[in-house]
């Protein structure tokens, strides 16, 4: 049987509760960098095939903005935020208040990538600090990389590590809102999650959740 026929609707349950709790301890500390209120919100968790995930940031030839990680320790596996180019200047520009800027000039970019480097960091950590205090599992980030490519290429190294096993991905949705006196603007990202086969009954027996092969 395909591993991911074994997760349940509990499974994502718990996977959003956890990306909430992460989500709150992210817009503390963007709250406090961008000296701004910020809410951070995970609507929905999904199991979706590569060719919708494709589809979901434009298809795989969209340029997008992506921070990326190694996740290691007891379960092991890669997790990529994405955010389509326009969306990420719209963030780098209310952080560093500078609206002319864009990803897409070159030169400046070297400002932009360590800005969105930190919000991948933040957003990143949180989410799996959350995780591991729910499994009490010991799970390590490897230091994220920043990239701005075509999303196939970009993701293509995770797919590459549990294609042999299945066609499927996890798709964490990201809403960051920034709360300032009656200007709400948003921020729409996702989270894609890559476990390795083998991390999946250990991280839900973790949770409680059960797991069965």
């Amino acid at each position: 049987m395909n591993y991911i026929d074994n997760i349940q609707p509990i499974h994502l349950d718990i996977l959003k509760e956890v990306g909430n709790i992460g989500a709150g301890h992210a817009a503390t500390s963007l709250s406090i960098l961008l000296n701004r209120r910020i809410d951070m919100k995970v609507p929905s968790v999904r199991i979706m095939p590569f060719s919708e995930m494709m589809e979901l940031t434009g298809g795989s030839e969209k340029e997008v903005v992506s921070v990326s990680l190694r996740i290691e320790g007891e379960a092991g596996g890669n997790m990529f935020f994405i955010l389509t180019v326009a969306e990420a200047d719209r963030f780098i520009r209310k952080l560093m208040s500078d609206h002319l800027f864009t990803f897409q000039n070159r030169e400046a970019q070297h400002i932009g990538f360590s800005a969105m480097q930190e919000m991948g960091n933040i957003l990143s950590g949180s989410y799996l600090s959350a995780l591991s205090d729910f499994t009490h599992l010991k799970l390590q980030p490897s230091v994220p990389e920043l990239a701005i490519d075509m999303f196939g290429a970009i993701i293509s190294y995770g797919l590459l590590e549990i294609s042999q096993y299945s066609d499927y991905a996890i798709v964490i949705d990201t809403v960051l809102t920034e709360l300032e006196d009656d200007n709400v603007e948003t921020v729409k990202g996702h989270f894609f999650l890559l476990l390795s086969p083998e991390s999946f009954p250990t991280i839900f027996e973790a949770l409680g959740a059960g797991y069965s092969e």
